[in-house]
């Protein structure tokens, strides 16, 4: 275990400083505890800046381009021309015509229920994700929700219980969840879910790490 996790923090230094070397034109404006989140999940392909080489870290951000996010960190799918488009088809929401671009993102994720959408049967692609809604969506792709516990009128406190537990929250401070995201928010608590051990669920023993079912592959940033 102590030998990937040497692994794992090699890996996270060498991106941290790949991308140091081409910063974004922002930076300085990137906090300074979502710093190494930014960096590394950039160096790793999966959540990039903007054309004019800005990362814009206190924008806000859609549930379509998290959905996307969450697409390539669970598929490890980062080609130019990848393989969304094959699931254009799949969605199960109301509101998918203007999705364009998102449709194959939405489309896998929904299928595979690391997302879900309003009881309207909308998905609501260009709307802004708030911090609650974030961590559903990478806690589902570590493997929880899978006995729906981020489901009801108490879905939030649940989600907030689970990351808190498992220390996904632990830079995050005076920071108010259920408000719009930020860019470099949605950074951290992706950067410290894919840290953390995937589980798998059984009625008997609840959640269960992969770890100690022996899988080779831990977590998501390993993979």
């Amino acid at each position: 275990m102590k030998k990937l996790l040497a692994m794992v923090l090699a890996l996270v230094m060498t991106l941290s400083l790949a991308v140091s070397a081409n910063a974004f034109k922002d930076d300085k404006s990137i906090s300074d505890d979502y710093a190494e989140a930014v960096a590394v999940l950039n160096g790793m392909g999966v959540f990039k800046g903007y054309e004019d080489g800005s990362f814009q870290p206190k924008g806000n951000i859609t549930r379509a381009e998290v959905a996307t996010i969450i697409y390539r960190i669970y598929t490890q799918d980062l080609a130019k021309n990848d393989k969304s488009g094959l699931y254009a088809s799949y969605n199960k929401f109301s509101d998918m015509a203007g999705a364009g671009w998102a449709q194959g993102y939405i489309g896998y994720c929904a299928n595979a229920e690391l997302v879900k959408g309003y009881p309207d049967g909308t998905f609501k692609p260009s709307g802004n994700v708030t911090g609650y809604e974030v961590l559903a969506m990478i806690l589902r792709a570590v493997g929880y929700d899978k006995n729906g516990e981020f489901s009801g009128a108490d879905w939030a406190l649940h989600v907030a219980q689970t990351a808190q537990q498992a220390g996904v929250l632990k830079n995050v401070k005076g920071i108010d969840l259920s408000a719009p995201a930020s860019r470099e928010l949605v950074a951290e608590l992706l950067f410290q879910g894919i840290q953390k051990a995937q589980v798998t669920y059984t009625p008997a023993f609840g959640y269960v790490t992969d770890k100690v079912l022996g899988n080779a592959a831990p977590t998501l940033g390993y993979k």
